[in-house]
């Protein structure tokens, strides 16, 4: 019985380097996991992420630089590499049953840190366009134009190209119109130009750039690109705008906008 507790006290002064080399491994994982949890939730909340969202990546954050601590302690005793196997085929076998899952997650996690739209703003993305009501982990809710409420997954939103209108404080009108031939193609290109620039919201910088670009079926084809300031006025507004202000402009100096001409030839059966 003396042997078996020598054995013992022996065994538990060899170990105690070993536990306290594991218990100091131990206090910096969760100080380091609280300092990172800290962080993670100051940048997010420096980005406006939603309250429930913050909490849930800070704790994500701590939790998982514990485990890790607690891991490279129990190191210190045994070979953690069968445990490690085992937990990389468990999280492999829930993954890829929750694969869509958590693949919305990461996409959420990365629109919220990199944030290419906030709520409130109007964007284009996966075929909608509308403004942005909500933005969660899993899903990005938008009202489109037409009033529909829908909810994208965010592994969509991610994958597809994302337009910002609320970003863009300038954005260019493309207006087009057909004159006749034997219109003087140097008046018509002048009154549009002074028509464009008396649209609301209209900016000199870029200059605005009107040209002809091709021969209709029955008409000259005028393009006018001019830029506007989206604080000012929205792109359809802008466009109304400018189709009535070019047409009383052609009107005033004579120039005709022709209606598409057919010419049918009919032949008697006699």
């Amino acid at each position: 019985m003396q042997g078996y507790i020598d054995t013992f006290i022996d065994n538990l002064i060899r170990g105690i380097p070993n536990l306290l080399t594991a218990l100091a491994i131990f206090v910096a994982g969760v100080y380091v996991a609280r300092v990172l949890s800290r962080i993670v939730q100051r940048v997010l909340e420096r980005r406006k992420a939603p309250e429930g969202v913050i909490h849930l990546l800070a704790e994500l954050t701590r939790v998982s630089v514990i485990v890790i601590g607690v891991i490279t302690a129990l190191q210190r005793f045994f070979d953690v590499t069968a445990f490690l196997a085992g937990l990389g085929i468990i999280g492999f076998t829930v993954g890829f049953a929750l694969q869509d899952v958590m693949k919305n997650f990461a996409a959420g996690v990365i629109l919220l840190v990199q944030q290419p739209f906030h709520v409130g703003e109007a964007i284009g993305v996966a075929g909608f366009d509308g403004t942005v009501l909500e933005i969660d982990l899993r899903s990005t809710e938008i009202k489109a134009l037409d009033g529909r409420i829908v909810n994208i997954p965010n592994a969509d939103v991610l994958a597809s190209p994302i337009i910002n209108y609320t970003r863009a404080d300038r954005r260019r009108i493309e207006l087009s119109v057909g004159v006749g031939y034997d219109t003087d193609m140097e008046a018509a290109r002048r009154a549009a130009l002074e028509a464009v620039q008396n649209v609301p919201g209209f900016v000199a910088e870029p200059a605005p750039l009107l040209g002809f670009s091709n021969f209709g079926d029955s008409a000259l084809e005028l393009n006018a690109y001019f830029w506007i300031d989206t604080a000012s006025t929205n792109p359809l507004a802008a466009k109304d705008a400018a189709l009535s202000l070019v047409r009383d402009a052609l009107d005033e100096q004579g120039v005709d906008i022709p209606f598409p001409i057919r010419t049918v030839y009919m032949r008697s059966q006699d």
